[in-house]
């Protein structure tokens, strides 16, 4: 069994993790990011064999980290086979042309790892036209130096450029052209599902929002006993989701959403707008947290971020701290006088913090093994019926 699996790794493309810190940031929270990336490129079936990190002010605008650092990184993968080295920024396009040069094997960016994740993952033929957008906007600016092989290539008389000048404006042009349909393509996409949306009456709203691998699809299985696709893997979820509910007397919509991430390619948030207008158009977001997270702070101010960025950071929303069965920390010892840090803090320390004093409504459950999920459900219930009494007043004598 343990060849079997080492077999199938083996077959995995291998790869090494590229990250700089910053002025004033703690390595603790490179390695966190670096976590995530690593994560991200399993995702994609891709294992990290090792991490290089350089501390820099800045990423150098050149070549992301300084010239020795890509040297010593071209020759560690050289000597070791690597087959694709990955950063945990975007790269300009001058970049990763100067980084490809340098480099002897493949590159990606977090951006394009991403990308390509959202490819795999996409199912529908609306989420597979919003991923190839994404990625021929992504791809656009990067076509410069794909053709100066042919640079040598002089045309004839009164020709302008060499021919590889005139492949990359022919290829340019294709890519704009199709940009130009798959745009057209999810307007009409878009006007159908506003008739949907439309056609749903005045049902009650409710949208589930967070970061990827929160939990959300979990939740959404166990309260709309449906079956949307989980998986402990990041964005097993790209399309809405979208199911009736009835708790009680009193039926709502609720749905799923792509969970967001720090740094979601800005391609992926403008193709994936009319995803998201579930959100946009929720009565009532839930917000769930991953609260056995080391970041799940950072995660919850990136979540209210894009929230923000989509016009829906007004919305009433429930916290919901999820994964209370897997959260872990550090007790301090009686004779330890060193100030406590959040992984010194036991979950009831944590249920009497600024989460449970908060403006917003919160529970902890753990929706897998199903802990305190007829609280959630009594005060999910008591949300969606006071926002069902406002819009139906003459209905009340049903509660």
């Amino acid at each position: 069994m343990e060849e079997q699996q080492n077999r199938q790794t083996d077959m995995r493309e291998r790869a090494v993790l590229v990250s700089v810190q910053r002025e004033r940031q703690e390595m603790s929270q490179v390695q966190e990011y670096l976590d995530e990336l690593e994560f991200l490129a399993l995702t994609a079936d891709i294992v990290a064999v090792k991490r290089f990190v350089q501390k820099l002010d800045m990423p150098n605008a050149r070549i992301y980290v300084g010239p020795g650092k890509l040297e010593e990184i071209a020759a560690w993968c050289e000597q070791e086979q690597v087959d694709v080295v990955i950063f945990d920024d975007e790269l300009s396009p001058a970049q990763t042309r100067n980084i490809e040069k340098a480099m002897p094997c493949r590159v990606l960016d977090r951006t394009s790892l991403i990308l390509g994740i959202f490819v795999q993952r996409a199912q529908t033929a609306y989420a597979k036209t919003q991923v190839q957008l994404a990625q021929l906007e992504y791809m656009l600016p990067r076509l410069t130096g794909m053709w100066t092989h042919l640079e040598r290539q002089r045309g004839g008389t009164g020709t302008r450029g060499g021919a590889g000048e005139r492949e990359i404006e022919t290829d340019r042009r294709i890519v704009r052209n199709r940009i130009s349909k798959l745009k057209e393509d999810l307007k009409k996409i878009d006007r159908q599902m506003s008739v949907q949306r439309g056609n749903r009456g005045s049902l009650v709203r409710v949208s589930l929002v967070g970061y990827t691998n929160v939990g959300k699809s979990t939740l959404m299985n166990l309260i709309s006993k449906s079956e949307v696709f989980a998986e402990n893997k990041l964005f097993a979820t790209l399309d809405t989701t979208v199911r009736k509910v009835v708790l009680d007397n009193i039926p709502f919509l609720m749905s799923d959403t792509v969970g967001f991430i720090r740094k979601l390619p800005t391609q992926l948030v403008e193709s994936f707008k009319s995803t998201l207008d579930e959100v946009r158009e929720a009565d009532l977001l839930i917000h769930v947290v991953d609260i056995s997270h080391p970041g799940f702070e950072e995660q919850m101010r990136v979540v209210g971020q894009t929230l923000q960025e989509i016009g829906a950071g007004d919305k009433p929303v429930f916290l919901v701290f999820n994964k209370i069965d897997s959260y872990t920390y550090i007790r301090k010892e009686e004779d330890d006088l060193t100030p406590a840090t959040r992984e010194n803090l036991s979950l009831d320390d944590l249920k009497k913090s600024w989460m449970a004093r908060g403006d917003k409504p919160c529970i902890f459950i753990s929706a897998r093994e199903k802990l305190n999920i007829e609280k959630f459900r009594r005060d999910l219930y008591g949300m969606v019926r006071e926002i069902h009494a406002g819009r139906f007043p003459f209905n009340n004598f049903l509660y």
